[in-house]
């Protein structure tokens, strides 16, 4: 099988990256799901519903990696109907494409204990004159959800059409300019970044800040859903609590403006009990094409008053996204072999190249970390944890790494399919997706809980590093 050079995204279901108006990046990446991320709960499934298919093929590998095994993709039956009537034949032609696709290439040969010869007869009667194209194609959605490993997903040509619109890179949206995921087990949001110049950047929110309601209605929905309340007409306030970790909830005004800035990464030099220069960046996401420039800049500039004696990445919510991202961030870091993927019986390398900015992949590293971690959150903590460059303190992650491949079929449906995972260079009898990324320092706690002058994670890394 043909195998690219890696423009690998993780996309990642369980995690529910939630945005207060449309997800922006500089230069997207096609095929990108961040929008099917940004419109998923964290207590639900969501079973992406597309199209048809012909022989399919893989246009960019793509490694997603769920996260939480509650909260994964839910059969639903289509958002929007299909415009063009699908003739029976062609529904058949997508079905048996997308049968043998699995067939030929899913990760996991007894297919989760699902008779997948079976099946192929079973959805042949399934799939009779008279169905409708939206039955049709949640019928399919629903075959790969049955699968079981809650990363697989299919998308109809609508659904894809949508998600694909979501990631053109738009930087021109009304809001307020931030992004956010739920805390169900709260009832509130949490701000993981906020866009250069919007309304939200001047009232002084910041990552770690939680909003509990909007117009006197709560954030989350009675399922925990992320309610989209925050979008709308332009020059209209809104009314948000907000509430800073440690402090009473308070209310801001905000005004909804057209957005037209980039998101920006936190980050800030921090000082350890022993007198050191510790370099802290917030690192929430991989899918952002321009968040390895974001890192490169910082390391760049945080050293201009004075070297650099350590560095802090907060990892602890970082979710999936593209190698683009990923590789060129390891290289600022470390460099060579780092693990394999492997395929069935096949293993290939992932190789860093070296980008050493201000001697940083010199210096001591912490990495935090924690069950919000997803996808390539969890590869790029474990093979830095692996490798001994860097030292993981906070609590276990979930262990989500398998890698998706993405094909398209010939009505523009598309399958993402679990095809791929991931092993440790100098461990490779663990298995990752069974037990996650174990930390070398537990230190329980939650990031929408604590600013970062009282993270319990934060200090025991600036003492970490302080010994060093």
């Amino acid at each position: 099988m043909l195998r690219k050079t890696r423009p690998v995204f993780i996309f990642t279901p369980s995690l529910f990256l939630a945005s207060c108006q449309a997800f922006t990046a500089s230069t997207p990446f096609k095929n990108t799901p961040i929008s099917v991320a940004t419109r998923l709960n964290p207590s639900q499934q969501v079973m992406p519903t597309h199209t048809l298919a012909s022989a399919p093929s893989p246009t960019s590998m793509v490694v997603h990696a769920s996260s939480t095994a509650s909260t994964t993709f839910l059969p639903t039956s289509t958002s929007s109907p299909t415009t063009t009537s699908i003739l029976l034949d062609t529904q058949l032609r997508i079905f048996n494409s997308l049968w043998s696709t699995v067939h030929d290439t899913y990760i996991y040969p007894d297919f989760n204990s699902l008779e997948w010869e079976a099946i192929h007869g079973e959805y042949q009667q399934i799939l009779k004159p008279g169905l409708s194209n939206e039955d049709s194609y949640y019928a399919i959605g629903k075959l790969i959800f049955q699968l079981g490993d809650e990363h697989s997903y299919f998308l109809d040509p609508q659904n894809e059409r949508d998600q694909l619109s979501d990631d053109v890179g738009r930087q021109d949206y009304v809001g307020i300019g931030l992004i956010a995921r739920a805390v169900p087990e709260r009832q509130h949001s949490v701000i993981l970044t906020v866009f250069s110049g919007s309304p939200a950047e001047a009232a002084g929110l910041k990552p770690r800040h939680c909003i509990i309601s909007v117009n006197g209605t709560p954030i989350l929905d009675e399922n925990s859903y992320l309610r989209d309340i925050v979008r709308g007409p332009e020059g209209i306030s809104l009314d948000l609590l907000i509430q800073t970790p440690g402090d009473d909830p308070r209310e801001l005004q905000l005004t909804r403006q057209q957005i037209s800035g980039d998101f920006t990464l936190f980050h800030d030099v921090l000082i350890s009990p022993g007198g050191q220069r510790i370099g802290y960046i917030f690192l929430f996401t991989f899918m952002d094409s321009t968040v390895d420039e974001q890192v490169a800049q910082t390391l760049d500039e945080m050293p201009a008053t004075a070297p650099i004696d350590g560095l802090i990445l907060d990892n602890s919510v970082t979710e999936g996204g593209s190698s683009q991202v990923l590789e060129p961030v390891l290289g600022y870091l470390t460099s060579g072999n780092v693990g394999y993927y492997l395929m069935h019986s096949e293993a290939f390398p992932l190789r860093i190249k070296l980008n050493d900015i201000d001697s940083c992949s010199q210096v001591p590293l912490v990495l935090l970390v924690g069950p919000g971690i997803v996808s390539f959150g969890e590869i790029f903590s474990g093979i830095l944890q692996d490798i001994v460059r860097a030292y993981l303190i906070g609590t276990a992650t979930q262990g989500n790494v398998e890698v998706l491949w993405d094909y398209d079929f010939i009505d523009d449906s598309q399958l993402w399919l679990a095809n791929e995972t991931f092993r440790p260079l100098n461990h490779p009898d663990q298995d990752w997706e069974k037990t996650g990324i174990v930390p070398n320092l537990i230190m329980p706690g939650d990031f929408d809980q604590y600013s970062p002058d009282h993270d319990p994670a934060i200090m025991a890394a600036l003492q970490y590093l302080s010994d060093q």
